[in-house]
């Protein structure tokens, strides 16, 4: 008779106090830019550490609290978009993991930052849906007058609002390579036309939802990418959901098109890359990754962090956050 082995945790991987990976024994485990993923057979446990990526590349130095905020935003987000798509969302209570995987003395490097998921087989392509002109838009459209192959107005600015949100996918690049715009016809090649038409509209609708949920605390979603996976037949909505690593948000007040924009999420970072590739320092691959300076990781925090507290208003207390963001 077989025995069957319980995976366990066997260790983590820290920068200054900072999460950038764990190690486990008895399961694979799927890495990606952000995210460690333990993979059961049915089930699987995603851990978002504090690495950052820019550019498809992740950076060398750790967000402190990046993972605990991402996961806390998608906590958050995923009952309240239930309604529209169904979520990979199962737990994120420890007892539960332990029913899957023995956590011991390294529970108090996943707690909060942790979530039990359903086993999805993920697209090959990421939607993205934009509400306004900016980031690789706007170059495509400078280029071409169009994004996506969806021809756009001519004369448009720089953060200008589209009359009506546009759905932009794009392949899914191999690690140390660059997502590349495609258009809807492409992503019809890739997961066939019935397949694309519903995660367009879904993620048209979800971004419409939050669009306007956000806009009412005073925080403007310009765009945002998702992931949808597949349970036999059935499609979910999986992975991060409007955080902000996903999903670029500006203030209202701050709102003036024709112009960057400030912003709560991860472009605060691009624009330091872009900076370093703009002075030959860096050229956007994983060979000589720069460290970020102290100013720039303070500030990222900050940015996640009052994002977090601007979404879920009253509703803070309901999710797994550190204590001192409650207070």
């Amino acid at each position: 008779m077989s025995t069957t082995i319980k995976p366990r945790f066997t260790g983590v991987s820290l920068k200054g106090g900072c999460l950038m990976g764990i190690r486990v024994e008895g399961c694979e485990v799927q890495t990606g830019k952000v995210r460690d993923m333990p993979l059961f057979e049915t089930e699987a446990l995603p851990v978002c550490s504090d690495r950052l990526s820019g550019f498809d590349v992740v950076v060398k130095t750790p967000i402190p609290d990046k993972g605990r905020l991402l996961n806390a935003m998608t906590e958050f987000w995923y009952p309240k978009t239930a309604h529209i798509i169904q979520n990979c969302f199962l737990s994120t209570e420890m007892e539960e993991f332990e029913k899957r995987i023995e956590v011991g003395e390294w529970a108090r490097y996943i707690n909060n930052r942790s979530m039990l998921v359903r086993r999805a087989t993920p697209l090959l392509i990421e939607c993205v849906v934009r509400g306004f002109l900016y980031g690789s838009g706007l170059k495509d459209y400078k280029a071409t007058g169009s994004i996506c192959g969806i021809k756009l107005p001519e004369g448009m600015r720089e953060a200008d609002k589209f009359h009506e949100p546009i759905f932009t996918p794009s392949d899914k690049a191999p690690k140390g390579k660059h997502d590349t715009n495609i258009t809807f016809q492409q992503a019809c090649d890739i997961v066939g036309e019935k397949l694309a038409r519903r995660v367009r509209e879904i993620s048209l609708e979800l971004y419409k939802f939050a669009y306007d949920y956000a806009l009412k605390r005073g925080i403007i979603i310009a765009d945002v990418k998702f992931e949808f996976g597949l349970i036999g037949d059935q499609l979910f909505l999986i992975d991060e959901v409007f955080t902000c690593d996903s999903t670029r948000m500006w203030p209202v007040g701050d709102y003036e098109p024709g112009r960057s924009q400030s912003s709560f999420d991860k472009q605060y970072v691009r624009d330091y890359l872009q900076s370093l590739c703009d002075r030959g320092i860096w050229n956007k691959t994983y060979d000589d990754v720069p460290e970020l300076p102290e100013e720039v990781v303070r500030n990222t925090t900050m940015k996640y962090q009052e994002a977090l507290r601007i979404i879920t208003g009253p509703e803070l207390s309901s999710v797994r956050i550190p204590a001192y963001l409650k207070n």
